[in-house]
């Protein structure tokens, strides 16, 4: 698991992990507000869930936007070519960021969802 921290560039995983450290905290104070009685219930929180993980997977996008990016201007200077499976090998390793955002960005969303859902219900009875 380190090593694809590592291969993904330690640089965008760390803020990747800043994000979804960020979306945990907020998903932490989400749940202590709708599931607990003594905290005022705050919808912002929930906002705050969702744009960490967005903010996530962007990151991740970007990484891997940028690593690919670096590999062609690489690869453009190389007179001889590459082989596909060197091709291949640094595709793989460009998307371990955007991996790892977009599995933060559903975590987030699922937290959300759940946490959204029965705000609703304890606020209306219902499902609006």
């Amino acid at each position: 698991m380190f090593n694809l921290f590592i291969e993904g560039g330690w640089e965008f995983m760390s803020l990747i992990t800043i994000m979804a450290l960020v979306m945990f905290y907020f998903a932490a104070r989400g749940i202590s507000q709708v599931y607990g009685k003594s905290a005022a219930y705050n919808p912002a929180t929930l906002y705050y869930i969702r744009f960490f993980g967005m903010l996530a997977l962007v990151i991740g996008v970007f990484g891997q936007l940028l690593g690919l990016y670096e590999a062609m201007k690489y690869i453009s200077q190389m007179e001889g070519g590459i082989s596909q499976q060197m091709l291949a090998g640094g595709i793989k390793v460009s998307s371990i960021t955007t991996l790892y955002g977009v599995i933060i960005f559903l975590i987030a969303h699922l937290i959300w969802f759940v946490l959204d859902l029965k705000a609703r219900r304890s606020n209306t009875g219902t499902i609006s």
